[in-house]
């Protein structure tokens, strides 16, 4: 699959900032016209000693969960931990597994956050503008935001909201506005803990969810992604 190529990875901490800042203007909202047919789930891992990650991408046909095609990468940690900036760490491998697909999925369902993120550019937004493709973060936990617990029944759901960012065209300082719905907390199991959905990339909110949990059929994790797990667990362990 052909991906585009955004930008560099050589970045400083400032520059990766400034990045994401700037690409999170990209980020295209826009009805799905049509269910996809094709769903890639794309989770990553580190190896023990943290020196690499493990990236794997599963791509199933849906409804029926038949499985396509995966693919995998392994590559040198380059980047140091930062809260945010995580995506300058993970990306690289899971662009390289995604690389490697001989199809191009309808959907990719990403272990992480889209917009839901304090510059509104988690891993699943960042990877949605490589890849130029629907895209939905569905993360385990809460990065940024707050919410109310959405009903305990299987399907409920309630908005995630943090405050609206604003940048000053003269001074280029960021600013925090009136509160802003930036993802969901969905319910993919009844009396489960919920998992956070946001939009990555030219999908809305409420095409993410919806896919979300036609793939959540038998467990909390949408099923695309919670195969992409089980196989980076088992690299990882090779890794």
């Amino acid at each position: 699959m052909k991906i585009k190529k955004l930008h560099s990875w050589n970045l400083s901490y400032s520059q990766a900032r400034a990045l994401q800042e700037r690409l999170a203007c990209k980020v295209r909202f826009t009805a799905l016209r049509k269910m996809p047919k094709t769903a890639a789930g794309i989770d990553c891992a580190f190896s023990r000693d943290g020196q690499r990650i493990v990236a794997a991408v599963v791509v199933l046909r849906l409804p029926d969960f038949e499985l396509i095609e995966t693919a995998s990468a392994i590559q040198p940690v380059t980047f140091p931990y930062i809260p945010g900036l995580l995506s300058f760490r993970e990306a690289p491998a899971c662009i390289e597994a995604v690389e490697k697909l001989q199809k191009q999925p309808d959907v990719f369902i990403i272990d992480g956050q889209g917009i839901a993120h304090p510059r509104r550019l988690g891993l699943a937004a960042h990877l949605g503008l490589f890849f130029d493709k629907p895209t939905i973060g569905c993360a385990k936990s809460r990065l940024t935001g707050y919410f109310k617990n959405p009903p305990p029944e299987k399907g409920a759901y309630s908005f995630l909201k943090d405050k609206g960012i604003a940048t000053s065209a003269a001074s280029g300082e960021s600013r925090a506005t009136s509160d802003e719905i930036i993802g969901a907390v969905v319910r993919t199991r009844t009396n489960v803990k919920p998992v956070f959905v946001s939009v990555g990339n030219r999908c809305l909110l409420k095409d993410a969810v919806r896919i979300t949990l036609a793939c959540a059929v038998r467990y909390r994790l949408p099923e695309p992604t919670r195969l992409a797990h089980r196989l980076v667990s088992k690299l990882r362990m090779r890794a």
